[in-house]
């Protein structure tokens, strides 16, 4: 894949970021230092300016798709469009209006893209299982406080996070789009263990905090993927097959366990941490943990081996 047709990938992806007119500041900033990193990771310094442009609305999405010219490549940023679309919940009227665009664009039936929307549905509808409980008023710590298993909490955060790393040696678009739901999941389960009655709206806001945005997170691991070479031809068919010369591979798991442990000490406190401070923390150990990530990659590349869509789907649902 040329950079030319990277671009045009990566402008149909920040389009599809914006299309719904509801990314606030923090979601916005989020996406831009987003750019400046791939930017630099890839050896391409003007994806920041191709950030502007699109935000700027100075990118044309039929020039975008009219780069594209491998059936398998304008199938990819149809992938990606929809997965960005949905990160942050169902698809709204504005993000239909434009995948309905973008699909003519691409010149793609609807045999192609039906598939692919439901998919990225039902994915979407996982994130609203990810926390079901109704939103409750911080719980204050008390003397006693619930009975928690430390070391079962350790374990747990640390399986989220070579599960997760696993994901993102998968080629496939339906990969990336679990690991959110499953970061929410866990999040969830840390929180009710210290004792807090939680909804997906305080989870969204915690990891937005964090400065884990929903939509820059799936736009990050697109990213990875596309600029890193993960991506081939016909990538949603090659179950079971894992990347190996992505660039930052597997950083889903340094993510997925500074958010464990951010949460646990959160969550731990009776939610008394600072957003500054909470922020602060994450970042903190953010550098540990990638540092963590060399010594479990052989675990998340046996972990990737053995996963497919059914069983992703059932884990974030159970």
């Amino acid at each position: 894949m040329t950079p030319e047709q990277q671009h045009a990938i990566l402008s149909i992806a920040l389009l599809a970021a914006f299309a719904d007119g509801a990314n606030d500041a923090r979601e916005r900033e989020q996406i831009r230092r987003l750019a400046d990193s791939l930017g630099d990771e890839s050896g391409t310094p003007d994806l920041q300016a191709l950030y502007q442009r699109v935000l700027l609305k100075q990118v044309s999405l039929d020039d975008a798709a009219a780069a594209l010219t491998a059936p398998e490549h304008r199938q990819l940023a149809y992938e990606m469009a929809v997965g960005i679309c949905d990160a942050d919940g169902h698809l709204k009227d504005d993000e239909k209006t434009y995948l309905a665009r973008l699909a003519a664009a691409l010149q793609l039936d609807r045999a192609a893209t039906e598939p692919v929307v439901q998919q990225a549905e039902e994915m979407a509808g996982l994130l609203d299982a990810a926390a079901p409980a109704p939103a409750a008023a911080p719980n204050p710590p008390t003397p006693s406080g619930p009975t928690v298993d430390e070391a079962g909490l350790d374990r747990s955060i640390l399986n989220y996070a070579i599960l997760n790393g696993a994901l993102e040696l998968l080629p496939q678009s339906w990969a990336s789009m679990a690991i959110i739901p499953l970061q929410m999941k866990m999040v969830y389960r840390i929180g009710t263990s210290y004792g807090a009655e939680l909804d997906q709206g305080h989870i969204r806001e915690l990891l937005a905090t964090l400065g884990v945005g929903l939509t820059s997170q799936y736009l990050e691991q697109f990213g990875r993927k596309l600029l890193g070479g993960l991506f081939g031809k016909a990538a949603g068919k090659m179950a079971g097959r894992v990347g190996r010369t992505a660039t930052g591979v597997a950083f889903s798991f340094a993510t997925t366990y500074a958010l464990g442990q951010v949460a646990r000490r959160y969550y731990a406190g009776g939610r008394q941490m600072s957003s500054s401070l909470l922020k602060q923390s994450f970042q903190e150990m953010l550098g540990p943990a990638k540092q963590m990530q060399s010594r479990y990659i052989s675990e998340m590349q046996q972990k990737a081996t053995t996963l497919d869509a059914a069983q992703i789907m059932s884990m974030v649902r159970g």
